[in-house]
């Protein structure tokens, strides 16, 4: 099966850098307009200048209720219609709970869970009373396993993964698909706090994905016939202990 998206409108958020930035690449050269939603203006208007009339720049506060109520109806203003939405805007925070800052964390849960519950919420409307559309998150392997270097942002996604799998059920009646790609380590910005020797010996032992690795996972998850549903998408660097 080919991995056409052409005809289709997509919106990824956290699509000014990163994991984002790839999707939103990717789903460009497979045929999609895309709408490139981030809260960095600056950063969003210089990306779209670089990938054609087909990337369609949009700024979206995820933290503001406010803000996120607005999106759906740009969108529809600035594409006509919506079929694909990858709720990928994130962060991260690893380190010991002992030591860690819980102010930090909220900030980090308010975006991973919250906001991306919220997001989904806002384009279900739009996408059920047209009976079709994919809503893909960007969970990560420490959603299935829980990895005892970074608790607070594990939790994180085993919300997510819980979300994906009941809101999978709900929907499914209207023709709508919800799936989870799980990444293990891709070198992005995420990663900043890694202590530097723990980055170095990752990335010296191949353990390591670049986000054009996901990419390509989204969009094969994206062009299976419509009666096949990815709800989970694991990817791993190959010399990984998880």
């Amino acid at each position: 099966m080919g991995q056409d998206l052409s005809g289709k409108v997509a919106a990824v958020t956290g699509a000014a850098s990163g994991i984002g930035l790839e999707c939103a690449r990717t789903m460009l050269a497979s045929g999609a307009r895309v709408v490139l939603i981030d809260r960095n203006e600056e950063a969003l208007r210089d990306v779209c200048s670089k990938l054609g009339e087909k990337a369609i720049p949009l700024v979206i506060d995820l933290l503001d209720p406010t803000s996120v109520a607005q999106m759906m109806p740009a969108i529809l203003e600035k594409a006509g219609q919506l079929d694909i939405f990858h709720a990928n805007a994130g962060s991260y925070i690893g380190g010991e709970v002992l030591g860690g800052d819980p102010d930090a964390w909220d900030r980090m849960l308010n975006l991973n869970i919250n906001a991306a519950f919220r997001s989904v919420h806002a384009v279900l409307p739009h996408m059920v009373g047209r009976k079709t559309g994919d809503i893909i998150l960007t969970s990560s392997v420490a959603g299935m396993i829980p990895v005892v270097w970074e608790p607070i942002y594990t939790a994180s996604k085993h919300a997510v993964q819980a979300f994906v799998h009941t809101l999978r059920r709900q929907v499914a009646k209207h023709g709508l698909r919800v799936g989870a790609v799980a990444p293990g380590p891709v070198v992005t910005a995420l990663l900043s706090d890694w202590p530097q020797e723990k980055l170095d010996e990752a990335l010296a032992a191949g353990g390591l994905m670049e986000p054009k690795e996901v990419a390509e996972a989204v969009l094969f998850m994206l062009t299976r016939p419509r009666n096949v549903t990815i709800r989970d998408l694991v990817i791993l660097p190959q010399s990984t202990d998880l």
